[in-house]
């Protein structure tokens, strides 16, 4: 665990077997983020953070367990108690942003950390599930990814053998 913006712990795992994760990278993303809040709209309570990789059927057993939807998903978030120290976290499926980023010439990179930034923003209380909530959290989606590129804060991710990174083609 590291320290990121006033406050904030940060706990990353991958529990994706193929994953290769830029931790470094990660943190300084996440701290990017944070340290930029207002810029991107707003950001997440005060706590320890929490991001983990996993594989399409692991957040899909999430996605069942917890939200009575056993579909693949790309990411969950569970609020935390900022009353307790935590902030909450973001469970993001790297094989859906491998696929997403194959079907649409993006760089897996990208794709990755826009499923990290997209957690933090439902963390800081952006919703997708109506329309004009959708928009709001696609404009922040856009301003923290700008955030992120303009600060060269985009982490390397290998998956399997092959490295996934590199510019972006969006």
């Amino acid at each position: 665990m590291t320290k990121a913006a006033p406050g904030r712990t940060l706990s990353i795992r991958s529990l994706h077997p193929g994953l290769g994760l830029d931790r470094r990278g990660v943190e300084r993303a996440l701290r990017t983020l944070d340290e930029n809040a207002r810029r991107i709209g707003r950001g997440p309570p005060p706590g320890e953070l929490s991001v983990v990789f996993l594989t399409d059927p692991a957040l899909a057993r999430l996605h069942g367990d917890f939200l009575a939807d056993p579909a693949p998903t790309d990411v969950i978030t569970f609020p935390g108690q900022p009353d307790f120290g935590t902030a909450g976290e973001i469970c993001v499926s790297a094989d859906a942003a491998a696929r997403f980023a194959a079907a649409h010439r993006r760089s897996f990179a990208e794709e990755l950390l826009l499923y990290v930034a997209h957690g933090w923003l439902h963390l800081a209380g952006y919703d997708d599930l109506e329309p004009a909530k959708k928009r709001a959290m696609r404009r922040a989606e856009a301003r923290a990814m700008r955030v992120l590129r303009t600060a060269a804060a985009v982490p390397d991710f290998r998956l399997g053998r092959k490295r996934l990174s590199g510019p972006s083609r969006r």
